[in-house]
C-alpha cells in the first residue's frame, strides 16, 4: 500500500532561511502567504454544501462542532468563542472543542492528539446528537483524534465535514463534506501553523459568517444582535440605530439602553 503523501509535509520552497535578513524572511513569508486565498476561494465549492446543512438544521436546534489538536484545535475555538459576542447567539450553538481539553489552548497536552477515543468521549459530554454538525479540523489529515471523532460521528447517523490541507487524505475520506486546502509547502517545513491555519481560518470564518448572516444574525451589512459588552461596541451599536432610524444619536442610545441590542430598539421602536 502506497504511503499518504502529506503536502504539508513537503521541503519548503525557500532555503538557508537563518542566513537570510529580516527583511527578507518577512518578504518571502508574505509571498507564500498571498498563494493561500487563492486556494480557498477553490473551496468555495465545498464550502456551500456545509453551510447550507447548517442552516437547515438551525430551526430543530442544530448545533455546529469544531474538534481539531494543536493549532487546528485553537482556530476551531477561537471561531466558536466569537459567535456569541458577534452574533448574540447562545455560547452552546457553536462549540469548540481541542484535544487534551481547554487548557491545550495555551499549552501543548503531549500525545493528546494520538487517541482515536477520545474525541467521541468529548463529544458526548455535550450530547451531539443527529441535529447537530461536527467538523474536524486538521492540518495533515491525519490526526488521530479527529478521524476517530468523526468517524464515530457519522457511524451515529450525525452529518461530518473537514478542513484538511492535503488533498485525499483520511480525513477528508472520513466525512460526509470535505474541504481540501492544499496549500504547498510552509515556508518553514511542516510548519502548519502557517499558510495552513491562515487558510483554516479564512474557512472558519466563512462558515461561520456565512451560517449566521442566513439564520438572521445580520441585517443589511450590520451585526444587529451583537453583545453590548464594553463602550466600543455600545457606541456601534448606538449608531447603527440612528442610521437606521434616521434619529438623533441621543435618541438611539436612549433605545439601545432600553432594549439591549440594535435589532429589539430597531423592532420595537415607535416614531413620536
Amino acid at each position: 500500500m502506497t504511503a499518504f503523501k502529506k503536502t504539508t509535509e513537503s521541503d519548503s520552497l525557500h532555503n538557508d532561511l537563518d542566513k537570510k535578513t529580516a527583511k527578507e524572511l518577512l518578504e518571502g513569508i508574505n509571498n507564500e502567504d498571498q498563494k493561500v486565498s487563492l486556494v480557498v476561494r477553490n473551496c468555495i465549492d465545498q464550502i456551500e454544501p456545509l453551510v447550507n446543512a447548517l442552516v437547515d438544521r438551525y430551526q430543530n436546534g442544530g448545533r455546529l462542532f469544531y474538534i481539531g489538536a494543536g493549532t487546528s484545535g485553537r482556530l476551531g475555538v477561537v471561531d466558536a468563542s466569537e459567535i456569541p459576542p458577534t452574533f448574540g447567539m447562545p455560547f452552546d450553538r457553536v462549540i469548540g472543542i481541542i484535544a487534551g481539553g481547554d487548557s491545550a489552548i495555551r499549552k501543548a497536552v503531549e500525545f493528546a492528539e494520538d487517541d482515536t477515543e477520545q474525541a467521541w468521549n468529548d463529544l458526548l459530554e455535550y450530547d451531539i446528537n443527529s441535529n447537530d454538525v461536527l467538523v474536524g479540523i486538521a492540518a495533515s489529515g491525519t490526526t488521530p483524534y479527529v478521524i476517530g471523532g468523526v468517524k464515530k460521528a457519522r457511524e451515529m447517523g450525525i452529518l461530518t465535514a473537514c478542513i484538511t490541507n492535503n488533498s485525499g487524505s483520511p480525513l477528508a475520506k472520513a466525512v460526509d463534506l470535505p474541504i481540501e486546502a492544499e496549500v504547498g509547502p510552509e515556508y518553514v517545513t511542516g510548519s502548519t501553523r502557517m499558510k495552513s491555519g491562515t487558510a483554516q481560518k479564512l474557512i472558519l470564518n466563512m462558515i461561520s459568517t456565512a451560517y449566521m448572516i442566513k439564520v438572521g444574525r445580520v441585517k443589511g451589512n450590520r451585526m444587529v444582535h451583537m453583545q453590548l459588552s464594553n463602550n466600543k461596541l455600545v457606541d456601534r451599536g448606538t449608531r447603527y440605530v440612528a442610521e437606521a432610524l434616521n434619529i438623533s444619536y441621543e435618541q438611539a442610545n436612549q433605545l439601545i439602553e432600553k432594549h439591549g441590542s440594535v435589532d429589539a430598539a430597531v423592532s420595537n421602536y415607535t416614531a413620536k
